[in-house]
């Protein structure tokens, strides 16, 4: 399966035509259980990309979730997420590659299935979100797509008959749920269709109270049938995944695989790392001047970056790993080589010229990628940041004790509107182990007077990955902000 070469591009009339006769195309329907394993070459590059795509999306559901989102809201946001990094269009969709689409969301899966099967609660988070994402799919798929794509399965529902049906009339009719008007839910139940699970197949709905039970048997009617799908999914994907746990031993000797497969098991823990991630230059931001980074840090840094710019102005020094990390941050926001130098030696205010140039000047020209091996270093994210290793300085909202944290909190942003009754939330989902989301509702609640609501996050509802990406999008809300006030200043 996995082999170092490219994969040839599908004939475009080839393509064309798989689309249009399902007994060639091998992926028919937009939904999909992933019963089989992808058996075609990739490339490791292909491996890897694929699962990250689809890990963004997962990890964005898993947020959501600790942000207490409505569905519609989880829904929107899961769908932009999908439309921008996982894309699955509908087989009658012309000028699309569906077929590619569909084989990228089937190996995707199934990475990530291999990276999650290791431990439980991987096992419980995963099934969680890819149970999310296949409900969205299928409350937005085609009626018609869906209905053969539920055809083609065996889901072991016994349809009710019209005589059985009226036999049980009264206690069908008591628990069906319809409009207020009683003869529209008459009309309506006079039109429905039911089938006859096991009970135990649809508790959620047995917890409702929204089907009759008879002799162990759930009486479903047809617009409540998407519970049964939902828990075949859920049922289906945990088998799966301890099968997948049993063999996974297998793979330890292949060593292209392993350590890929290790940083995805990560992804839960602070998203995956947006396009800031690859950044590694001032190209992303406009220039920035060395006298203004305090005022900088003041108004639009995240927690992390603000504590390594205090502790640098108390000190007048940064420990190695603390400054490459707060180095290569201001590098990334804007911070020119020229610039950087000014920066850190007016912040070095207790050494001599000499000691400055001999021990400090050749790291921060190294960082810039103009000294030593010339590599152009990309500043840490979240996930690295949240990761143990070799640093003074990691993310605030996990190495902080609560009394720390809170204090930290309000020293640094109760002048943005952050208020000792925002703490208890905002210490709720560090609890629960979501760092990087209470770092995005945090904020959300400093920039709310540049019209950030809760659950926008940094922008479509995204959460923070990056700290960059928290000071660039702070930063770009002031400015339209101040042009925005501009303009209702003008005569």
């Amino acid at each position: 399966m996995f082999k170092n070469h490219e994969i040839k591009a599908v004939p475009e009339d080839q393509f064309s035509m798989s689309v249009e006769n399902h007994g060639i195309q091998s992926y028919p329907y937009r939904l999909n259980f992933y019963d089989k394993p992808p058996l075609n070459d990739v490339t490791i590059e292909e491996f890897e990309t694929a699962a990250l795509d689809r890990l963004r999306v997962l990890a964005e559901i898993e947020s959501s979730a600790a942000r207490n989102r409505t569905w519609e809201e989880v829904k929107k946001v899961t769908e932009a997420q999908c439309n921008k990094y996982l894309p699955l269009h509908a087989s009658t969709a012309k000028y699309m590659l569906v077929d590619e689409e569909r084989r990228k969301d089937h190996l995707s899966h199934f990475v990530l299935r291999l990276a999650f099967c290791r431990s439980e609660d991987l096992r419980r988070r995963f099934v969680k979100a890819e149970s999310t994402l296949f409900r969205v799919r299928y409350e937005t798929d085609d009626y018609r797509e869906r209905e053969q794509f539920l055809n083609s399965r065996d889901f072991n529902w016994i349809p009710v008959t019209d005589s059985e049906k009226q036999e049980y009339r009264k206690e069908l009719f008591s628990c069906y749920p319809g409009a207020k008007v009683e003869s529209e839910r008459e009309k309506a139940f006079s039109r429905e269709t039911y089938y006859k699970v096991r009970w135990t197949r649809v508790p959620d709905l047995v917890e409702k109270r929204r089907v009759f039970l008879q002799r162990g048997w759930a009486y479903v009617p047809g617009k409540e049938q998407s519970s049964i799908v939902y828990q075949e999914f859920e049922v289906h994907l945990n088998r799966a995944l301890e099968v997948t746990a049993k063999l996974l031993p297998r793979l330890d000797e292949d060593a292209r695989l392993v350590p890929v497969l290790n940083n995805l098991s990560q992804g839960f823990l602070a998203g995956v790392p947006s396009e800031w991630g690859e950044a590694s230059g001032s190209e992303t931001t406009n220039e920035i001047k060395a006298e203004i980074v305090d005022e900088l840090a003041r108004k639009h840094f995240p927690l992390c970056m603000r504590a390594l710019h205090e502790s640098l102005r108390k000190d007048s020094h940064l420990k190695h790993f603390g400054r490459l990390q707060y180095g290569l941050f201001l590098k990334i926001l804007g911070l020119s080589i020229e610039e950087a130098i000014i920066f850190w030696r007016k912040s070095f205010n207790r050494i001599t010229d000499d000691k400055f140039n001999k021990e400090y000047k050749y790291n921060i020209r190294h960082s810039y990628g103009l000294e030593g091996k010339r590599a152009n270093y990309p500043a840490k994210n979240c996930l690295q940041i949240l990761s143990p290793g070799p640093s003074e300085h990691g993310c605030p909202y996990r190495h902080y004790s609560p009394e720390n944290l809170q204090s930290a909190l309000l020293s640094a942003y109760s002048s943005q509107g952050l208020t000792s009754a925002d703490l208890p939330e905002i210490l709720a989902i560090v609890n629960a182990g979501h760092f990087h989301v209470a770092c995005t509702r945090v904020f959300e609640i400093t920039h709310s007077s540049c019209g950030v609501s809760k659950g926008e996050g940094v922008g479509g509802g995204e959460s923070v990955t990056h700290p960059n990406q928290y000071a660039a999008r702070s930063i770009e809300l002031t400015k339209d902000k101040g042009q925005g006030e501009d303009a209702m200043n003008v005569d």
